[in-house]
């Protein structure tokens, strides 16, 4: 791995997470929640991984990452049932507990024979039993900004860039299948809820919830696309196309999303009364 392409993993992963969080204060947690899906992760995931390994390597993983999107809703369900149940302790053991249960359906995933249709089946109705389980959350908005420091930024960012540096760099050994499954994982969510969570409480991390997994379509859509495209076009161009379909997508997703919020102070509140 050169040297620019090691500083290139780290800077666009890095400035995803800043990135969200910005927009999660200016624009509120519903719309970075439905951004959160927006296929940015994933996508520098698959880029480096086809540019270090070739355009069939990584369609192939592609595959897998379309089933592993339900490892994904399986953190989000994992991090509010913790939250919910852990009273005060749930800004800590929520994001402990949540990764496991990623990797555990990551495992049960990569030995699945699923093929693009199934993935894609298992996907759209997690997404659908998601947005079932998640009605009842209130959207809520950030009253109170609060600055954060440059060290806990830089700390969750640079969490978002270790995922991906470790996925890309190990892609060769750990074979396609276990690459795609753990492209999945929501390196622009996790980092970026526990950001909201921890500095302005559960009702707005609730929000974020609850509309990631009506994002999660442009992260279908942009996989399912780098699947079928990157064999046929090549790794640039497919990555092009796909983020243009996914980015059609996400704008539907952020028209059928606009309901207006329930204004709600930035305040801890008891988990187990927010839905």
């Amino acid at each position: 791995m050169t040297v620019w392409l090691l500083a290139a993993k780290v800077v666009v992963s890095m400035a995803m997470v800043l990135g969200l969080a910005w927009v999660a204060e200016r624009v509120g947690p519903r719309v970075a929640g439905v951004l959160s899906g927006y296929p940015l992760g994933v996508a520098v995931a698959l880029f480096f991984v086809g540019v270090e390994n070739g355009a069939d390597f990584a369609a192939h993983s592609a595959v897998y990452t379309v089933a592993g999107f339900s490892a994904s809703l399986a953190l989000v369900v994992a991090y509010r049932g913790v939250a919910r149940v852990a009273g005060a302790g749930q800004a800590l053991l929520a994001p402990l507990l949540s990764v496991p249960c990623f990797l555990a359906v990551s495992a049960l995933l990569s030995r699945l024979p699923l093929g693009l249709a199934g993935g894609t089946a298992l996907t759209l109705t997690g997404v659908c039993l998601c947005l079932w389980h998640f009605r009842r959350i209130e959207n809520t908005v950030i009253d109170r900004r609060v600055r954060l420091s440059a060290g806990a930024l830089l700390l969750r960012a640079a969490a978002a860039a270790a995922v991906v540096l470790l996925i890309t760099g190990w892609a060769h050994v750990i074979g396609a299948e276990w690459t795609g499954v753990l492209a999945a994982f929501p390196v622009t969510l996790f980092p970026f809820l526990v950001i909201i969570h921890w500095t302005y409480g559960w009702p707005q991390a609730q929000t974020v919830i609850k509309h990631f997994p009506l994002g999660m379509g442009a992260l279908l859509v942009y996989t399912l696309a780098v699947a079928l495209s990157y064999p046929r076009v090549g790794v640039l161009v497919g990555t092009g196309l796909s983020f243009c379909l996914a980015s059609v997508y996400l704008w539907g997703a952020l028209l059928l999303s606009d309901r207006p919020p329930r204004r709600s102070r930035a305040r801890a509140a008891d988990p187990q009364s927010s839905g």
